[in-house]
């Protein structure tokens, strides 16, 4: 099926279901709204709550009358569950009594491990309910589910954080990293790892995640630690990592390398001013200055030009292209260095050189440039560093070490000019990479690292995604997997750092001899211990006595994150969880990531253990806020997701930007924001209405933005099954029992065979959604189940029949009640788990049944028993005339008594009328209050009516109101039908096409989107002869 095709399936789906929506809770018109009850202010308010249950027990469930329960307070509803469900277990997998898996599987998701730096934030929140939602649906399901929780350490992240926290808050007046020892700093992290790892973990239970905090990881834990220590090793014994002097992502500001995903890529359209760490005044980017070298042995000079002049105080030759006639008589020669004087730079030709770039002459420097790197290397040019790790110039600067860089780049620029080699300068678009961190310019630094090999790992990555045997949702990023994997070079594992992974590498020194050269692996060995180390060393050089010194660097965050789903298995042991949980299910995290993470976690699961991590990557989409801007701490729209479940006044979220690590411009920008968006603070949601709404708003675009109304919305949608489900219970009674089993009794009526048949659909619905990560759908799916059809048509519909129904059929009634409201909230369940365990747990349990918790029910599976279309065309037909009667007689209402006439078209329909008139006149509010209306039943195929106004409920029926003595207008009137008339043409037409359209498919069963899309062109075809017939009749009345 083609991408096309796919899309046009999902609107005409989308179409049906908002038109039934519509349909359902479309309010009366016409109808005398009845007045709201009025309701005092409440009298109590959930900050009053005080939850009495001891932590870990079952819940005390209060009266529903009780002050606390009578409204939806989501603080009241959310108390004390958790600690219960941990407290039993619920949340470790389930197998069989011998310990094997359960015979549906396994069903495994190792958390994405958020980073140690902070708080948790919507992006997370969104992550996290994903995740539950399918760890508890499988739960229920009857899988052997395992949700393992953990955290990382995040490197760089938390260093900085702290770094920054001790320059605004100095501990004993030390207020820099250098002021400690190492182990001093590193406890400084421990300690701030333990405030907010024990932060993280609490919004994990407030938001009702379901993990299993035995299996808790953390990535420097002592068992994740020894899998760090296992790779690196065997991965250097096999030559896959390696020591290179070669280019890195360097800040100067944290003295370290960096990733590619700690820079910020800022697009410069041409001369910009920019603040940079560490200087007064901002500094000048986007321009191109031209200057000139002096050929040797000539009066001639090669002109080039650079965006960086500094760097040509590390400049070794210049670049021309070999077909460039300008320069054909200048390759091979040699140009005098202006400021160094010792220096002389060699011109080459390469097919690399654009020759219309600037001047066509490139200047090279192949320390401080990847592409000149390259070239370097190629024509083996000499490598010369000016560059410190502080960002000043070192002695081959020459006149200028000493020098911050950018103060030399102006200098550089005064001296060309005074020297007459400065031609001139012009604005020019470039790209300025930025610590995402610290806010530095990124500088390209030779430096000794160690680094990984990443071709002979990458080509198995690629090959199981290509099979299928690992499948990538959405395809987009199937792609950019792919594509990353193919172009990526050897990875950068060395890092400047104090917190994290010390690299288990160990520097020989040989006694009696000069020190060995740092780049070369001969002078290196790796071990498991220093001791191990030490032996290889010897072995390494025998006869000799050495001495060795580990390397303080610590390894990328990347390396750890990417054991993540055998590392928190036990591997490298051999553990029981290893064997029976590993590869896991899903892996579920942000697209933005897959490139960094997802193909190093691939690479590694493929080398160490022979089998993929996981069958299914699922990316989310990044969450942004209501104007569609990125989530930044220092604009004010990081959202903690507790702010949302609580609820925040406008000053405490003031308070919690002083308490961060903003600067005060950065606070005062926030602070201005937050008053736009929370102008009242946030108001009081819970997790269930967080948790349902970010399932709602999850996309396979990009980014989702973040709306309040929305989780208003969804907020009240609690409220409603909270009172919905108060009503059931009080009419099922404190006497009732359930019956045994819900299987059907072979006498219920129409409206019971009808919810029976539409909870039926939902659950089979709902879990077809879920198998193919439709979130949103599924959430809408139960949604229009229980408000839509449950509350608002068969409950309300199920009220005379209980109350005033034979004893047989009251029971029937009631039975039917408890079955479509039980299980609608096992439907509901992984989406929110709070509100159905508190709702389930008040209602009766079937006769052997002695289910703990909602969260281990069984989930609610599709039974052909319950399927009965023609159950549920009946009863819907009697809906339908019931809102085609009220539309009618609100348009045409001029009589105290309406003739009302029901056509059936077909013997089904006429049949189906017949016998529920009474529920039809029951369901038209006219009957029942100004107006008396007489109903009459035409037979298939009896004359119409004359004098009527005419409206279709579907291919099945019509119904005609007398309107002859009324119509003051009848002209008007024709020209408002022809209105309509011109719609249903094109929706005929429309329908026409998706049914062309669907007749192509292949690969996908689309028997019930072609039997839904017959069904509507058949109804679009009875509207349009309808109104037609409608015009004719009116234009017969127009004198």
């Amino acid at each position: 099926m083609s991408g096309e095709q796919r899309l046009e399936l999902e609107k005409f789906a989308n179409k049906r279901e908002e038109q039934a929506q519509r349909a359902q809770q479309q309010q009366p018109s016409g109808v005398p709204k009845k007045e709201p009850k009025k309701q005092d202010a409440p009298a109590v308010e959930s900050k009053d709550w005080v939850e009495e249950t001891p932590a870990g027990q079952k819940k005390i469930l209060k009266p529903l009358d009780n002050g606390f329960h009578k409204v939806y307070l989501s603080k009241v509803v959310e108390s004390a569950w958790y600690s219960f469900w941990e407290a039993q277990g619920l949340f470790q997998p389930r197998t069989e009594k011998d310990g094997s898996l359960k015979p549906k599987g396994k069903y495994v998701i190792a958390i994405p491990p958020p980073n140690v730096t902070g708080r948790l934030h919507m992006g997370h929140a969104l992550a996290l309910s994903l995740e539950d939602t399918l760890i508890r649906w499988h739960r229920m399901r009857q899988f052997s589910t395992l949700y393992i929780p953990g955290c990382d350490h995040a490197g760089i992240a938390t260093q900085a954080v702290v770094e920054k926290q001790l320059a605004r808050h100095p501990k004993d007046g030390k207020s820099k990293r250098q002021d400690f020892s190492r182990a001093e700093f590193v406890q400084l992290c421990q300690d701030w790892k333990g405030i907010y790892h024990q932060a993280i973990n609490e919004t994990i239970r407030r938001l009702g995640i379901s993990v299993d905090w035995s299996r808790e990881a953390f990535t420097m834990s002592p068992q994740l630690s020894k899998a760090v220590t296992e790779t690196f090793v065997q991965l250097h014994s096999e030559g896959l990592i390696y020591r290179a002097n070669r280019l890195v992502h360097w800040s100067c500001r944290l003295s370290t390398a960096l990733s590619s995903t700690e820079i910020d890529h800022k697009e410069l359209g041409g001369t910009t001013k920019l603040d940079v760490p560490g200087y007064d005044k901002k500094i000048e980017f986007g321009t191109l200055a031209y200057f000139k070298y002096p050929v040797e042995g000539s009066d001639q000079t090669i002109e080039v030009a650079t965006t960086r002049p500094e760097t040509m105080l590390g400049d070794t030759g210049i670049a021309v292209h070999p077909q460039d006639d300008r320069y054909k008589d200048l390759v091979g020669k040699t140009v005098q260095h202006p400021i160094i004087p010792y220096r002389k730079l060699r011109i080459v030709a390469d097919e690399y050189v654009d020759r219309e770039f600037g001047t066509g002459a490139v200047k090279l420097a192949p320390a401080h440039d990847y592409d000149d790197f390259k070239l370097g290397k190629k024509y083996d040019l000499p490598f010369i560093n000016i560059l410190n790790e502080d960002g000043t110039l070192n002695n081959n600067a020459g006149p200028y070490a000493g020098e911050k860089r950018f103060n030399a780049r102006y200098g550089v620029i005064e001296e060309l000019k005074k020297l007459g080699l400065y031609t001139r300068q012009e604005p020019s678009k470039m790209v300025v990479p930025i610590c995402s961190r610290s806010g530095d310019i990124i500088e390209p630094l030779l430096k000794p690292q160690w680094w990984m090999r990443t071709e002979p790992l990458t080509k198995p990555a690629i090959a199981v995604v290509e099979s299928g045997e690992l499948v990538i949702r959405p395809e987009v990023q199937k792609r950019v997997y792919l594509q990353w994997l193919r172009d990526t070079g050897d990875w950068c594992l060395s890092r400047q750092l104090w917190w994290g992974h010390q690299i288990p590498a160990y520097y020989i020194s040989i006694e009696g001899e000069d020190g060995g050269n740092d780049t070369n692996d001969d002078y290196w060995v790796c071990g498991r211990t220093e001791r191990e180390a030490q032996e290889k060393a010897e072995r390494q050089f025998p006869g000799k006595k050495v001495t060795i010194k580990r390397d303080e660097d610590v390894l990328d965050t990347w390396f750890s994150s990417g054991l993540w789903p055998f590392s928190t298995l036990g591997w490298p042991d051999k553990t029981s969880d290893l064997e029976n949980y590993f590869p896991n299910t899903t892996m579920e995290t942000g697209w933005d990531i897959v490139p960094f993470w997802v193909s190093r976690m691939v690479m590694f699961s493929l080398k160490l253990t022979g089998k993929v991590p996981f069958t299914e990557v699922f990316c989310h989409a990044m969450v942004r806020d209501r104007d569609g801007k990125k989530m930044s701490k220092s604009h004010g729209n990081v959202i903690d997701p507790i702010d949302i479940v609580d609820g925040i006044s406008l000053d405490d979220l003031h308070q919690k930007l002083l308490n961060g690590n903003l600067a005060k411009s950065e606070v005062k920008k926030a602070e201005k924001y937050q008053k736009k968006a929370f102008p009242q603070g946030i108001p009081e949601m819970g997790a269930d209405a967080l948790r349902f709404s970010l399932l709602n708003t999850q996309s396979s675009n990009s980014y989702i933005t973040i709306d309040m109304e929305t989780m208003h919305r969804y907020r009240r949608f609690c409220n409603k099954i909270y009172q919905a489900t108060k009503y059931v219970l009080g009419k099922l009674g404190n006497d009732f029992v359930p019956r045994e089993s819900s299987a059907l009794t072979g006498k219920e009526s129409l409206p019971e065979r009808w919810i029976l048949t539409k909870m039926n659909i939902a659950a089979k619905q709902i879990n077809q959604a879920l198998e193919e990560r439709d979130f949103p759908r599924s959430a809408q799916i139960i949604y229009q189940y229980l408000y839509g059809e449950l509350f608002d048509i068969y409950i309300e519909n199920s009220k005379s029949i209980i109350l005033n129904g034979m004893p047989e059929e009251a029971r029937s009634a009631r039975d039917t009640l408890y079955t479509a409201i039980e299980s609608g909230l096992r439907l509901l369940s992984p989406f929110m788990p709070f509100l159905t365990e508190e709702l389930w747990q008040r209602l009766p349990r079937r006769p052997g049944d002695d289910t703990s918790s909602i969260t281990i029910a069984e989930y609610p599976e599709y039974k052909s028993s319950f399927h009965d279309p023609r159950s549920e065309v009946a009863y819907e037909l009697v809906l339908g005339c019931s809102k085609v009667i009220r539309s009618l007689v609100e348009q045409y209402t001029f009589n105290d008594i309406e003739v009302v006439y029901i056509a059936a078209l077909n013997q089904t329909s006429y049949d189906t009328v017949s016998a529920q008139l009474s529920a039809i006149e029951s369901l038209s509010p006219y009957s029942r209050y100004y107006k008396r209306l007489n109903f009459s039943i035409l037979k298939p195929g009896e004359t119409n009516p004359p004098g009527c106004a005419v409206f279709p409920v579907s291919a099945d029926a019509n119904i005609y109101l007398e309107v002859k003595d009324g119509i003051q207008d009848a002209a008007e009137e024709v020209k408002r039908l022809k209105v309509k008339v011109d719609k249903a043409r094109r929706e005929l037409i429309a329908t026409d096409a998706f049914i062309a359209n669907l007749s192509t498919v292949q690969g996908k069963d689309v028997a019930e989107p072609m039997q839904s899309a017959e069904m509507e062109k058949r109804d679009v075809e009875a509207r349009l002869r309808a109104l037609e017939e409608s015009i004719k009749d009116l234009e017969e009345m127009i004198v």
